[in-house]
C-alpha cells in the first residue's frame, strides 16, 4: 500500500472519529463547501488541473500500481498567495481528489493570513496541540479542512488536507466488496 493511500487511509479514521462527536464544533455549520485557495475536495482531477495551470504549474499523476483506480499527484506552486513555495500532492479515486494536501514554509503572516480566511469562512474553532504541531480542523458534510502548522529548523511549516470522506468511504466500501467477492 502507498504512502498516500495510508495517509488517506488514516485522515478517514480522523473523520470517522470527528464524526462521533471527536471534533465537536460550536460554530453552526455553513452552507458552503470547504475549500482553500481554488482547491477543494472531491474535485475532478481535470478542475485540480485546470487550477493548477493557472498557478504556472504542472500537475504530474501517476496510477497506484496495486489499485489502478487510483492516482497519486503532485505540484510545486509558487503562488504569491501561499508566500513562497508549496507542495500539492493528492490521491485521487476514478479521478475524485478524496485527500488534497498542500505544504511548505510560510511567513509568520502568511499563516496568520491563512488561519483567519478559513476562521472567517468556515467559523472560529480551538486550536489543538500535539507534540510540537499545531492543528485546527472543520467539518461539513463529510468534508474535512485541516490546518497544521510547526517550527521546523526555525521556520514555520503549515500545511492544509482537504480530505472527501465520501470518496474515501465509498472507495473502501468497493475494496471490502471486491475482497468479499473475491473469496467464493
Amino acid at each position: 500500500m502507498s504512502r498516500s493511500v495510508r495517509i488517506a487511509l488514516g485522515i478517514a479514521l480522523c473523520l470517522a472519529a470527528a464524526r462521533t462527536g471527536a471534533s465537536a464544533q460550536s460554530v453552526a455549520p455553513d452552507t458552503a463547501s470547504l475549500e482553500f485557495r481554488g482547491f477543494r475536495p472531491g474535485a475532478r482531477l481535470a478542475e485540480i488541473a485546470t487550477r493548477v495551470e493557472q498557478l504556472d504549474a504542472r500537475l504530474r499523476c501517476e496510477r497506484a500500481k496495486v489499485d489502478r483506480r487510483i492516482s497519486e499527484c503532485r505540484a510545486t506552486l509558487t503562488d504569491p498567495d501561499f508566500g513562497g513555495p508549496v507542495e500539492l500532492w493528492l490521491s485521487a479515486i476514478d479521478s475524485v481528489a478524496g485527500v488534497v494536501t498542500l505544504s511548505g514554509e510560510v511567513a509568520p503572516d502568511q499563516l496568520d493570513q491563512w488561519r483567519s480566511g478559513l476562521e472567517a469562512r468556515y467559523g472560529r474553532v480551538g486550536a489543538k496541540v500535539q507534540g510540537p504541531q499545531w492543528m485546527m480542523q472543520w467539518i461539513r458534510r463529510d468534508r474535512m479542512i485541516r490546518l497544521t502548522w510547526r517550527i521546523d529548523h526555525g521556520g514555520k511549516v503549515a500545511s492544509v488536507a482537504l480530505v472527501d470522506g465520501s470518496v474515501l468511504d465509498a472507495w473502501g466500501r468497493e475494496r471490502a466488496r471486491r475482497a468479499g467477492g473475491s473469496r467464493s
